[in-house]
């Protein structure tokens, strides 16, 4: 199975404040998940089941993926770097909102993001797994919060954490059009672009989520609704051509008639629920 992942945005240095009890907890629940998945060596299991699959989430309703995708990751490198990231930025942050500011801050990001990612790719059946759009959310939260602080680009090169946020994100849309790669970049700019509009304008999680069950539970209805229509068409053929064959014999009918009734009858067969 193909699975895709969200990357680390780059290598930096800063030596960030003690961990902060939201970050404790993200961390230490991404790690024993990862833990976890690794003892049971299920990922083949977990990733269709957890991770964000589009398709799946529309046309079977598995509505908790965008929330459960953040918590797998595709290896040792990804939830390390992840969870590095998190804590190197995301301490300061939570110290400057408080506990529930930046949970809320975070999960809207996160699941935000999966949601978008969602919609541009409606039939894709490839897991998406990581905690990368979260936090790249905080990556553009610490960088517009403390423009002026100095980020180190593999340990050596001073940026300015505005400007490395920009870069970074600038890689992240143009890579986003790139067909070819495993790594959700398209997760990742939006992670940052719903960062951007939440900074300006707070909203609830709980908002949010309702909209995102509320709008695939109205594309279930509408699916129904087609496969309902679809059934009375199929109905109606067949009484036309029933109506026929008690006319004039079952030999009267054209070979196109058989045909309809053929495939007609067997739809309508698939379609009843058995005892």
């Amino acid at each position: 199975m193909k699975f895709q992942f969200q990357s680390n945005p780059s290598q930096f240095y800063y030596k960030p404040s003690v961990f902060t009890d939201a970050i404790k907890v993200l961390v230490s629940f991404n790690f024993c998940i990862f833990i976890l998945q690794t003892i049971s060596n299920a990922e083949n299991l977990f990733f269709p089941l957890f991770g964000l699959v589009p398709k799946l989430v529309w046309s079977e309703l598995m509505i908790w993926q965008p929330l459960t995708y953040m918590f797998l990751h595709g290896g040792v490198w990804h939830v390390l770097i992840n969870m590095f990231v998190l804590w190197m930025f995301g301490s300061e942050l939570e110290k400057l909102w408080g506990k529930t500011r930046f949970l809320n801050y975070y999960f809207i990001t996160g699941i935000g993001s999966g949601i978008i990612t969602m919609f541009f790719g409606l039939n894709s059946m490839t897991p998406i797994v990581g905690a990368s759009g979260a936090v790249y959310g905080v990556l553009l939260a610490y960088g517009l919060t403390y423009p002026n602080r100095t980020v180190y680009l593999y340990g050596l090169i001073p940026i300015k954490s505005l400007w490395f946020v920009m870069g970074i994100g600038i890689i992240a849309f143009f890579s986003s059009f790139n067909n070819g790669t495993q790594i959700s970049h398209l997760t990742h700019i939006s992670g940052m672009v719903i960062g951007y509009f939440l900074l300006k304008k707070p909203i609830s999680w709980r908002t949010l989520w309702f909209s995102v069950s509320k709008k695939i539970k109205e594309h279930r209805v509408k699916q129904e609704e087609r496969k309902v229509l679809k059934q009375y068409v199929i109905e109606r053929d067949i009484d036309v051509i029933l109506d026929k064959i008690n006319r004039e014999g079952f030999n009267s009918l054209s070979k196109d008639e058989q045909d309809r009734l053929y495939r007609g009858s067997q739809s309508l067969s698939r379609g009843k629920k058995k005892d």
